[in-house]
């Protein structure tokens, strides 16, 4: 009986650890698998799109939405769609492209994962060189050139002043932090100087919105993420090899100086545009290359993946503040902030040995 008893055991605790084992191989072989995941976020983007579309003309119904598409349809929901809908969410989904690679590059680089532009002071920078376009240069494709010139002024001084990235980057993001706050203040001074008028212009650029975008700036962003993207997937291979370490990476034939550079001045350039057109957007760099991490696997850098969880996070936040209190409209900026603080929190309060990629 005991025999018995001691077989029916061994049988069920060998039939648990193994049946959890090939659970774990599947779910890992599913991850390892990122033309999948590129395509099931894809379609997910898609159908987040058709939403964004259909919500808040269910009276007309889906088929109606569709009709005015396609130019067959009621000529003012045709007018709603391509005037104000369509616009917004090319603008949701280039800006958030922008933010999730940005992240996702400056995380790599780093070594850690609070090092997103938000936090280092790239964000800041650009807003305070947009408020100076507004306030004192009103030019229409100035927004865009001076939030490039400001998020390439903080990098350039919080990656001077701490003597580069340091041990898992905390140097540099400990000097991001405080040049972020010296550009924060600067915008707040520009704006107390400024008249009524031009600090509501202002206003978008300070919180985050993407209420009446500049169609010049969607563009731009789009030209820009035509370029970086495929240069930020290219230097993933490099990235995914200073993960380890310096000496590792160039015994492997890494060029360290050029790999570095080259991430640098293709997260500029990302966060720049992306500032410019939709303003500091919070939370989306940290949260959207973290999902990617999840979405695939730990240990691997996607920066496409990351793009497309940016651009799905930044458009279901501007739909969460068009509609959870309508007819008031919340700044996108402002939702990103609520729903991203918590998830900030619980990433610094895990053990410190979790921090480092």
């Amino acid at each position: 009986m005991l025999l018995k008893q001691s077989y029916h055991r061994t049988a069920w605790f060998s039939g648990g650890v193994f049946g959890r084992a090939a659970a774990q191989q599947k779910m890992l072989s599913l991850r390892y698998r990122p033309w999948l995941s590129l395509i099931l976020l894809f379609f997910l983007l898609l159908m987040l799109v058709l939403y964004a579309l259909y919500v808040g003309n269910e009276q007309e119904g889906f088929r109606a939405v569709l009709l005015a598409l396609i130019g067959q349809g009621d000529e003012f929901l045709t007018f709603l769609l391509y005037e104000l809908r369509i616009p917004r969410i090319l603008a949701a989904i280039a800006a958030g492209a922008g933010f999730g690679a940005g992240g996702c590059l400056l995380q790599t680089l780093a070594r850690n994962r609070l090092a997103t532009p938000n936090i280092v002071g790239l964000d800041n920078g650009a807003t305070a060189f947009a408020v100076a376009s507004i306030v004192a240069l009103p030019v229409s494709l100035a927004t865009p050139a001076l939030a490039l010139a400001g998020a390439a002024t903080a990098a350039a001084l919080a990656f001077g002043l701490s003597g580069g990235m340091g041990s898992k980057g905390y140097r540099f993001i400990i000097m991001g932090v405080g040049i972020g706050a010296i550009f924060g203040a600067l915008t707040n001074f520009m704006l107390a100087r400024s008249s009524m008028d031009s600090a509501n212009a202002a206003y978008p650029w300070t919180v985050g919105s993407l209420n009446a975008r500049p169609e010049e700036a969607t563009w731009w962003m789009f030209l820009c993420l035509l370029f970086m993207l495929p240069l930020g997937m290219y230097l993933a291979r490099s990235l995914n090899l200073l993960r380890l370490s310096d000496e590792v990476a160039i015994s492997l034939g890494v060029s360290l100086r050029c790999t570095r550079w080259l991430t640098i001045a293709t997260t500029v350039i990302l966060t720049g545009f992306a500032v410019a057109l939709a303003g500091p957007v919070g939370m989306i760099a940290l949260v959207a290359p973290e999902a990617a991490r999840h979405f695939i696997a730990p240990n691997r850098v996607s920066v496409l993946l990351s793009a497309l969880f940016g651009s799905f996070f930044l458009l279901l936040a501007d739909v969460a503040g068009q509609r959870l209190w309508a007819p008031i409209e919340i700044p996108v900026g402002l939702i990103t902030a609520i729903v991203g603080s918590p998830y900030l929190l619980w990433l610094l309060l895990r053990r410190q040995s979790h921090y480092s990629l």
